[in-house]
Formats: C-alpha cells, sequence, structure tokens
C-alpha cells in the first residue's frame, strides 16, 4: 500500500483553519485523515475528547514530550498542544492523506522533521476580518483577544515557509483551492 502523504494547514487563531478543513472532508477523493491534536486546555461546550482534540493533564503531555511522541508540540496561552507521532504514522501507513491543523510554532517543528510534507498557510483577507473572526467567537476575555492578535502578526510574517499561501475570503474559494493543491501534490507523490 502508498504511504499517506503528509498534510499542514497553519495560519494564526481565527482564520477559520476548522471550518476549511470540515469543508476539505467533504471530498471523498482527497482521502483525507485528520490527525487529532493533544493539549491539557479545556474542552470547549460541544468539544469531546477524542474528536477535536485528546484533552490530557499537564503531566501527562510533558511525559509525552520525554518520552519524544510528540511530532511537534507548543505552548499558547498557558496550555500545551501536540501532535501525537505514533497516530500520525500509523495513520500514514494505512494509505491515509493526513491533515495536521496545527500552529506555526508546531508547522515549523514538523516542516524539520517532515521536510517532505505539503505546507500551506492560511492567511485572512485582511487584518481587521481576522479581528472580527476571533471577536465573534465570544468565547475569551479581552486580554486573551489581544494576544491572539499580536500573535497572529508574528505568524502571518512567517508565510514565506509554507510552499503554499492561501487566502480565506470565504470558506468554499479556500478549501477549493487548498483541495486542488493537495490533488496535484497527491499526483506526484
Amino acid at each position: 500500500m502508498k504511504k499517506g502523504l503528509l498534510i499542514i494547514l497553519s495560519g494564526p487563531s481565527g482564520v477559520g483553519k476548522g471550518t476549511v478543513r470540515e469543508k476539505l472532508f467533504e471530498d471523498a477523493t482527497l482521502n483525507l485523515a485528520y490527525s487529532i491534536s493533544m493539549t491539557t486546555r479545556s474542552p470547549r461546550p460541544g468539544e469531546k475528547n477524542g474528536r477535536e482534540y485528546f484533552f490530557v493533564t499537564k503531566e501527562e503531555f510533558e511525559k509525552k514530550i520525554e518520552e519524544g511522541g510528540l511530532l511537534e508540540h507548543a505552548q499558547f496561552v498557558g496550555n500545551y498542544y501536540g501532535t501525537p507521532k505514533a497516530y500520525v504514522d500509523q495513520l500514514l501507513s494505512e494509505g491515509k492523506n493526513v491533515l495536521l491543523e496545527i500552529e506555526v510554532q508546531g508547522a515549523l517543528q514538523v516542516m524539520d522533521k517532515a521536510p517532505d510534507a505539503l505546507t500551506i498557510f492560511l492567511v485572512p483577507p485582511t487584518m481587521e476580518e481576522l479581528e472580527k473572526r476571533i471577536r465573534g467567537r465570544r468565547t475569551e476575555e479581552e486580554n486573551i483577544v489581544q494576544e491572539r492578535l499580536n500573535k497572529a502578526a508574528k505568524e502571518i510574517a512567517t508565510k514565506d515557509n509554507y510552499k503554499h499561501v492561501v487566502v480565506n475570503n470565504t470558506v468554499e474559494q479556500a478549501a477549493s483551492e487548498i483541495a486542488e493543491i493537495i490533488k496535484e501534490n497527491i499526483a506526484q507523490h
């Protein structure tokens, strides 16, 4: 069986990575598997362990770091986030194209370990639109909103490290562009 393609979808918080990912998964021809990340943050309303994230304690996460069991990890707003390596390796060996929807810090770590990965950076049409999207969530205090916006500006500056940059004007347009990029890379893989 042909090994799957590792795909990194990254971009600043609030840019719409999750919504675009959901749209991509509607296209069965992409043969996508979602890599569920591990985090120490508490679940948001409606989130379930093993679906959106693997929710773990700080101690469990730090043990994974020590064991080298993470493809990447980062700390953000006081919580750890990371990608379990064995989970990704299993999906790739099953021939699935594994989509990592991860923050920039983690994406750069994965690029070092997997230089053949397909890397896609999702950007907002404008910073004003990004702020509107983050505030529209209504899930965070003002200081966290400001922290996310400051971090977003720094992250957008890293977009040249990625093979592809896609502007998220609309979910449909962004997902369509990304699907075409993935299909081209599957054909060459």
